[in-house]
Formats: C-alpha cells, sequence, structure tokens
C-alpha cells in the first residue's frame, strides 16, 4: 500500500521500529547520520529499511560515550564502502583512556572530601570574609 510496498517507511514508522523519536531522526538526519530516500507527494521523509540498522549502530555507538561526530567519521568510513572497525577501535581505545583519566581525577576529588570531612568541625559563630572555614582554610 503505501511506503512498505517499496520497501520504504514514513518517519512515523521508523520511530515505532527503532524507538527513536521522530524529533531525534529529523536531527540525525540534518547532521548527514541518516539520508531519506525521497518524500512523497505529500512532502513526508521516507527512509530505506537500511535506516534501521544505522539508527540501532548510533544508539549503540552512544552508548559507549562516541558523541555524534564521531559517530559521524564512522558512518563516512562505512558510506564509502570499507568496513570501519578500524575506526571504531581507535575511538574506543581513545575513550578507555579518557575514561581513565576522569576515574583519576574523581579518585583525587574523593581524597581531597574525605580528608577534609575528617577534620570537620562545626562552627557556630560567623568569621569575616569566611563563608565556611573548614573549606577555607584546609589545605
Amino acid at each position: 500500500m503505501l511506503a512498505q510496498d517499496n520497501k520504504l517507511l514514513l518517519i512515523g514508522q521508523v520511530t515505532n521500529l527503532s524507538k527513536i523519536p521522530i524529533r531525534t531522526i529529523r536531527y540525525y538526519e540534518s547532521l548527514g547520520l541518516i539520508k531519506s530516500s525521497k518524500r512523497t507527494e505529500g512532502g513526508f521523509r521516507q527512509f530505506s529499511l537500511d535506516v534501521l540498522t544505522r539508527l540501532a549502530f548510533i544508539k549503540r555507538a552512544q552508548n559507549f560515550g562516541l558523541s555524534l561526530e564521531e559517530i559521524g567519521d564512522i558512518l563516512q568510513v562505512y558510506d564509502q564502502g570499507q568496513v570501519p572497525c578500524g575506526e571504531i577501535q581507535e575511538k574506543l581505545e581513545q575513550k578507555l583512556l579518557e575514561i581513565d583519566r576522569q576515574i583519576d581525577q574523581l579518585l583525587t576529588l574523593r581524597s581531597e572530601i574525605q580528608g577534609l570531612l575528617s577534620g570537620w568541625k562545626n562552627t557556630a559563630h560567623r568569621q569575616e570574609h569566611t563563608i565556611c572555614p573548614n573549606m577555607q582554610n584546609a589545605r
């Protein structure tokens, strides 16, 4: 009947199958991550079935912390007919290094907070030019 006969999906059908909101699909299209195949006479976007594979990949890559820009780079390699596994591996290795740096920063912060709290003294009186002496006088 409609788009199904031509193996094309309307944007609402893509949303139902992918569980990705229409607004997000339009945004991905504006970034060039996905492309509509054509439009109906009424101007509605139509997508080929492979859009579902791309959307699933985008969602999975985001779950691993990749940015939409990074995902776009990967999809460009794919669109050129190459398998982008090497690019994905490189980006994930960079992501691991970034996560390790964040963990180190958080552990340092945790240690500093623990040290501050271990010497915490509740002060009832207000001191001039000091909001909280526990924080401001700690070193």
